[in-house]
C-alpha cells in the first residue's frame, strides 16, 4: 500500500507525464505548420511515449491501492523560433522530468519504500535514453544551422522513427 504522501507524488507526476505529451504533441503542430512532417512524426510518436509513461504510473498506483486523481493540464507553448529552439526546450524539459524523477526516487527511499522505488528504476533508466536522444539531436540541429538540406535530411530521417 502507498503511503498518502506518495500516493500524491505519483498522482503529480502523472500530471508531468500528460503534460509533457501535450507539450510535445503542441510541438508536432508547429513542425507540421513548419513543413517538417518528419519531426512533426518524431513529437507524436514522443508524446504517445509520455501518455504510455503516465499510464504506467496510473497502473502502479492503482495496482498499490491508491486513488489516481487526475488534474488539469497547463497549456504548453505553441510556437518556437526554429527547430533547434524546440529541440532545446523538449532537452531542457527532459531535464526537468529527471529532476521530477529523481524526487521521487529520494522520497521512496526516504520512506523505504522499496516496490516504488524498483518500479522508478525504469523511469531512471529511461530518462537517460531520453535525454540522450534531445541531446543528440540538438546537437546535429547546431551543426546544420540554417543550412536547408540539412534540415530535410535530419527531417526525414526522423521521420523514420517507428518504421524501423
Amino acid at each position: 500500500m502507498l503511503s498518502k504522501s506518495m500516493e500524491e507524488a505519483l498522482n503529480a507526476q502523472i500530471n508531468a507525464e500528460l503534460y509533457s505529451a501535450y507539450i510535445y504533441l503542441s510541438m508536432s503542430t508547429y513542425f507540421e505548420a513548419n513543413d517538417f512532417p518528419g519531426m512533426a512524426s518524431w513529437m507524436r510518436h514522443q508524446a504517445q511515449e509520455e501518455v504510455d509513461h503516465a499510464m504506467k504510473f496510473y497502473r502502479y498506483v492503482v495496482d498499490r491501492d491508491g486513488r489516481v486523481t487526475l488534474a488539469a493540464i497547463d497549456a504548453p507553448p505553441t510556437d518556437w523560433k526554429s527547430p533547434l529552439a524546440a529541440f532545446e526546450k523538449a532537452y531542457k524539459h527532459e531535464q526537468h522530468v529527471t529532476g521530477l524523477i529523481n524526487e521521487l526516487v529520494a522520497q521512496a527511499d526516504e520512506e523505504n519504500d522499496y516496490a516504488t522505488r524498483n518500479m522508478l528504476d525504469w523511469f531512471v533508466d529511461e530518462q537517460v535514453e531520453e535525454e540522450a536522444t534531445a541531446s543528440a539531436i540538438v546537437a546535429r540541429l547546431k551543426l546544420i544551422g540554417d543550412n536547408a538540406p540539412g534540415l530535410i535530411m535530419l527531417d526525414r530521417e526522423l521521420g523514420a522513427r517507428g518504421t524501423e
